[in-house]
């Protein structure tokens, strides 16, 4: 969540407004190059699904399902489309609750990304399949035009990005989870996230796979309103292919988790490079919160995710890998009196403009520049090599807890305190 004036700073480079060319689904890509497993069936029984959520554990699943499963919570997914026919999602999925005009083959799924990501957060675990982090939450689904979508046919009738966000933003969701992203600017969706955000919905973006090259944040998780989450691997240490900058808010697993190998769902694959699979998990973790506080706002939600965050930095100083830390929704569980802090002030109003609220559309408009002359461009020589893919201690002693990755960390050891000051700032004001 943050302005479309400081977010120019890291915008990728170069910048054009929309071209025609399709968002991408941010996990399947990286996914697709390095698998790093062969696939198994659903249901076999030395090698299902759920052997491989080592997450689970590390999240401790057990325990934070004694207090919520996500009851009483609508995710929209916006993806690939999501088959409900899977065991995992057999009675998950609300296709009945999709406006008509977003309706066209979104049971569909062309590429199992999207039922991936489903299973991810609403999966029940049946049959061998995915259990997801919040089992009792249940899915809207949105299918979108993406690069993995060749038919033109089908291209013609499939919604875009933006025109499912709007749906979405009206609908009984509250959540909206987003696991595709571009290298472009496209104005209709960034002011269909500003919309969605009037609307009280919580937006969490897989920030994108380009760490090992540009490293920058893709298309939606670089708009104002969205929550940008980075991918971490089992040591809890943020991968090396998850893009960085100022637009990383959180960090959740990503890497070697289990999902659909193609749009045939006879197996599943576990592959390599994440923020697909983080994201998807993040907008669970905040279902689980939001069903044992279902009064809360969007707001409050997400201050609460900021605050319990396992980091080692200061909290007003957030990483550029791993933003405020890694998601931990059993810390707010665990206190059934916890205070959230109050309904209307954004926890990241100060990236937002400062508004507690973001104005209606006939107030404001999107940022359609693609540069600011005022700012830097972020470039990945900026930071050192060192700094992604490298470990630091938990911020907890509690040994479950998911270790962090605090690249300015490793990087200070190495180039000492003038780069640390280079790579921990996020944000020129």
């Amino acid at each position: 969540m943050k302005s479309a004036t400081s977010r120019r700073a890291d915008r990728p480079a170069p910048l054009k407004a929309r071209s025609g060319r399709r968002a991408r689904a941010v996990g399947a890509v990286v996914g697709a190059l390095a698998a790093v497993s062969v696939g198994f069936a659903p249901g076999a029984a030395a090698y299902d699904a759920q052997s491989k959520q080592w997450y689970l554990d590390a999240m401790r699943a057990e325990q934070m399902w004694k207090v919520s499963t996500g009851k009483g919570i609508k995710i929209a997914v916006i993806d690939s489309g999501v088959n409900p026919r899977t065991p995992a999602l057999k009675g998950q999925v609300l296709t009945g609750e999709v406006a008509k005009s977003m309706s066209y083959h979104v049971t569909q799924d062309y590429s199992g990304h999207g039922t991936s990501m489903a299973e991810l957060i609403a999966g029940t675990g049946a049959g061998g399949g995915i259990k997801g982090i919040a089992p009792d939450a249940k899915i809207i689904p949105y299918r979108i035009q993406m690069e993995e979508l060749k038919d033109k046919a089908e291209l013609s009738r499939t919604p875009e990005p933006a025109e499912a966000i709007r749906a979405a933003a009206d609908s009984d969701a509250k959540i909206l989870s987003m696991s595709f992203g571009s290298e472009t600017i496209d104005p209709d969706q960034e002011a269909a996230l500003r919309y969605a955000a009037s609307k009280g919905k919580l937006m969490m973006a897989a920030v994108g796979n380009e760490g090992a090259r540009t490293g920058h944040v893709s298309y939606p998780a670089a708009y104002p309103y969205a929550v940008g989450i980075s991918s971490l691997d089992e040591s809890g240490t943020v991968e090396k292919t998850s893009s960085y900058g100022s637009h990383v808010d959180l960090a959740a697993p990503g890497s070697n988790i289990p999902s659909w190998c193609d749009s045939s769902f006879q197996s599943y694959c576990v592959r390599d490079g994440g923020t697909s699979s983080a994201a998807a998990l993040a907008s669970g973790a905040a279902a689980l919160v939001w069903s044992v506080h279902p009064d809360w706002t969007a707001n409050q939600v997400l201050r609460s995710l900021i605050d319990t965050a396992s980091r080692t930095w200061k909290k007003d100083d957030p990483s550029m890998y791993a933003g405020y830390g890694t998601v931990r929704p059993r810390t707010v569980l665990a206190n059934p009196d916890y205070d959230a802090g109050p309904a209307e002030t954004d926890p990241l109003a100060k990236e937002n403009g400062g508004a507690a609220q973001p104005a209606s559309e006939d107030e404001t408009e999107p940022s359609t520049s693609a540069s600011d002359s005022s700012q830097p461009t972020q470039n990945a020589s900026e930071v050192p090599a060192e700094a992604a893919g490298s470990e630091a201690k938990s911020s907890s002693s509690d040994s479950n807890t998911l270790w962090i990755a605090l690249g300015a960390v490793a990087a200070v050891i190495v180039i000492g305190g003038g780069g640390f000051a280079v790579m921990r700032a996020r944000r020129s004001q």
